[in-house]
C-alpha cells in the first residue's frame, strides 16, 4: 500500500470513527453548559444504538431508525434531567442509567432477536455508485453518509446557538449563575431539563451512527466512547468546536489500531488501549497543571443544586 492510500485510509477511517464521539460530546456540551453534569452519555450511545437498529429492522427504513434512535437519545436525556431536577446527584443518576443501558439492551437483545451478543443485520445508509475498497472511495463515502453530515451540521449548530441565541444565552447563565439568571427572570429548571434533552438526542445520533456503521447492534458496544467524549468535553473547555477536534484526534488514534494491527508486531491489546490511554495522559496533564492554564475552565455552577 502506498503512503497516499494508506494516508487517505487513515484519514477516512478517521472520520467514520469520529462520529459517535463528536456526537456524544456535543451532548455533553449541552447538558454540562447549563450546569448539569452528564456521565450518562455512554448508555445513550448504547441504548440509541439498539432503538435505531430495532426500528430499522423492523421498518426497513433507515431514516425511520435515525429518527428511533435520536428519540431514545432524548428519553434517556429528559430523564436524568427530570431525576436530577428532583434533586439526586447527577453522578449517581448517571451511572444508573449507565447501568440501566448495559443490562437493559442485553435484556431486550434476548426478548427481541433471542440473541444476548448480536441483533439482525441492518442495512443502515448505502451509497450507490461509491462500491470500492481503495481510501478514495472510502473517504468519499464516509464524507457523502448522512450520519457524517448530520454531525458536522450538529456541531456547527451547537456552537452558534450557544453563542449567538438567546435560548444559548440562557444555557450559559444557568450553568454560570443560575441564582442572577433566576432573577432576571430565566426558568432555569425548564432550560436545564431542555438543553440536556437537546443534548441526549444529539449524543443518540452518535448512537445511530454507531450502529448503522457496523450494520447491526452489538452488547456493549459502545465500548467506552461516551467516557472518551465527556473527557474530549473537558479538555476543550466546554467549547463544541473544540470538542468535536478533540473526538477527532481520539478518533485517529481508534483509526491507527486499524493500521498497526495490519501487519504490525505491536501487541493487539496495547494498540486497542491507544485512545484509553492518551485520554489518561491528557487529563492528568489537565489535573497537574490546573484546568485554567489549559483554558479548560469549567461552566461555575456545573454540578450545584438549583
Amino acid at each position: 500500500m502506498s503512503a497516499l492510500e494508506l494516508g487517505t485510509t487513515m484519514l477516512a477511517q478517521t472520520v467514520r470513527m469520529a462520529v459517535p464521539y463528536v456526537c456524544a460530546a456535543l451532548g455533553g456540551v449541552w447538558s454540562e453548559r447549563s450546569g448539569v453534569v452528564n456521565i450518562a452519555l455512554e448508555g445513550m450511545l448504547l441504548s440509541a444504538a439498539l432503538g435505531a437498529v430495532v426500528v430499522d429492522h423492523a421498518t426497513g427504513s433507515a431514516w425511520a431508525g435515525v429518527a428511533g434512535g435520536v428519540a431514545i437519545g432524548a428519553a434517556f436525556g429528559l430523564v436524568h434531567a427530570l431525576v436530577t431536577r428532583a434533586r439526586v446527584d447527577a453522578i449517581v443518576s448517571g451511572i444508573a442509567l449507565n447501568l440501566i443501558a448495559a443490562g437493559g439492551t442485553r435484556f431486550l437483545l434476548r426478548v427481541l432477536y433471542d440473541s444476548s451478543s448480536n441483533s439482525p443485520a441492518v442495512l443502515g445508509f448505502r451509497t450507490s455508485g461509491l462500491v470500492g475498497s481503495s481510501g478514495g472511495l472510502l473517504l468519499l463515502r464516509t464524507l457523502v453518509n448522512p450520519l457524517t453530515l448530520l454531525t458536522l451540521l450538529m456541531t456547527a449548530l451547537t456552537a452558534l446557538a450557544l453563542t449567538r441565541t438567546r435560548f444559548g444565552l440562557r444555557v450559559r447563565a444557568c450553568g454560570e449563575d443560575p441564582v442572577a439568571a433566576s432573577s432576571v427572570g430565566v426558568p432555569v429548571l425548564r432550560v436545564r431539563v431542555l438543553a440536556v434533552t437537546l443534548g441526549g438526542a444529539i449524543c443518540g445520533l452518535g448512537g445511530v451512527a454507531l450502529a448503522f456503521d457496523q450494520h447491526q447492534f452489538g452488547s456493549g458496544m459502545s465500548g467506552g466512547r461516551g467516557f472518551i467524549a465527556l473527557a474530549a468535553v473537558i479538555v476543550s473547555g466546554w467549547r463544541p468546536g473544540r470538542a468535536a477536534l478533540a473526538c477527532t484526534l481520539f478518533a485517529a488514534l481508534d483509526a491507527l489500531q486499524i493500521v498497526l494491527q495490519q501487519g504490525s508486531r505491536v501487541p493487539h491489546d496495547l494498540v486497542q488501549a491507544l485512545p484509553y490511554i492518551a485520554t489518561l495522559f491528557v487529563l492528568v496533564a489537565i489535573g497537574r497543571r490546573g484546568a485554567a492554564a489549559v483554558g479548560a475552565r469549567p461552566p461555575a455552577a456545573l454540578g450545584k443544586v438549583f
